[in-house]
């Protein structure tokens, strides 16, 4: 499987995220480089945490346009496991909040979401969040087919499909325990999500919005959901696809972990991103980045132990007959 060429999905896929991060890139590059654009105040991009954002922000595109273009070369099936899967899982747990908030976000509210009344122009969020859109379809999309092709094992199998597992005890301790910190932070989210304001910083009562509470709804959901699908990833049992859980756990750990350490980070530099990061906020954002990463732990000893499985007959679908060769090869074949 190392050396398979991409096919004509995988490409069309990593192509839409490149060209989604372009204008992306472009405008870091300018304004790192003293060019205003889009700025009615200068002197916030002068900023020396504006600047370290940009530089932090500019990176994280770098890497995932280099992934991007990794997915459809040979050589980008022989990159190291880890060098694909660590910051896939955390772009995808990122952008995947975006792509669901952001198209309902304009549904409700129109262009005038983009309207925050801040140094930065209207039509540069236009700019950022739709190439932020396209870029998590792409790249996600590119993401899945490559990793159809290189780690088949994860799409062929059955969730109670038997492996040697030296850690489930850990394992089995570790997605209990998140589950249960999940909960609550995930109840806390949804209790905010439908207008409870306890806990909250009086600036971000008075910043209060849709978007925002669709963010902490779907933030919430997902917290619950994964934590949930972790569980079920470790006990191993049934016959579904071992792939359903995986997607939801690996969808929540990235985003918990993600957007937990965005929190954090703007709340250690301050400045003019620190916004209403405060109080109950703090502590939620702190629990949702430690319960992310160990989750991600958790399913990166899963997951490991679990690559040792050799190639297997697919599971069986719902609507399949019996299982035959043909049913099997369609799992992974095409679409690459």
């Amino acid at each position: 499987m190392g050396t398979q060429k991409a096919g004509i999905g995988r490409i069309t896929a990593a192509l839409v995220a490149v060209a989604s991060m372009l204008p992306y890139l472009t405008l870091k590059v300018l304004w790192l480089t003293g060019h205003p654009i889009g700025v009615t105040d200068p002197n916030v991009m002068n900023d020396s945490t504006m600047v370290g954002m940009n530089t932090m922000t500019f990176g994280m595109d770098a890497v995932g346009f280099v992934l991007a273009v990794a997915f459809t070369a040979r050589w980008g099936m022989r990159l190291p496991s880890w060098l694909v899967l660590l910051p896939l899982w955390v772009g995808t747990g990122l952008l995947g909040v975006v792509v669901v908030t952001v198209p309902i976000g304009v549904l409700v509210e129109g262009i005038s979401l983009f309207a925050t009344g801040g140094p930065i122009e209207p039509w540069v969020y236009m700019m950022v969040y739709g190439g932020f859109i396209g870029q998590g379809v792409g790249l996600m999309a590119a993401f899945v087919l490559y990793a159809r092709d290189r780690w088949p094992v994860a799409f062929t199998t059955a969730l109670g499909h038997p492996f040697v597992s030296r850690t489930r005890p850990f394992q089995t301790v570790v997605a209990r325990g998140a589950l249960l910190v999940s909960a609550v932070i995930g109840a806390t989210r949804l209790y905010w999500a439908f207008g409870g304001t306890a806990g909250l910083p009086a600036e971000a009562v008075g910043q209060a919005s849709f978007v925002g509470a669709l963010q902490d709804g779907v933030k919430g959901l997902a917290a619950i959901v994964g934590a949930i699908a972790l569980v079920v990833l470790v006990r191993a049992q049934g016959r579904r696809p071992f792939r359903q859980p995986l997607i939801a756990a690996w969808f929540a750990s990235g985003s918990m972990f993600g957007w937990g350490l965005y929190a954090m980070i703007l709340v250690a530099v301050g400045g003019p991103l620190g916004g209403p990061v405060q109080g109950a906020v703090t502590l939620v954002e702190l629990f949702t980045l430690l319960t992310g990463l160990v989750m991600g732990m958790c399913g990166a000893f899963l997951l490991t132990e679990r690559s040792r499985v050799g190639d297997v007959q697919a599971v069986q679908e719902p609507l399949e007959g019996e299982d035959r060769e043909g049913d099997r090869q369609a799992a992974y074949h095409g679409h690459r």
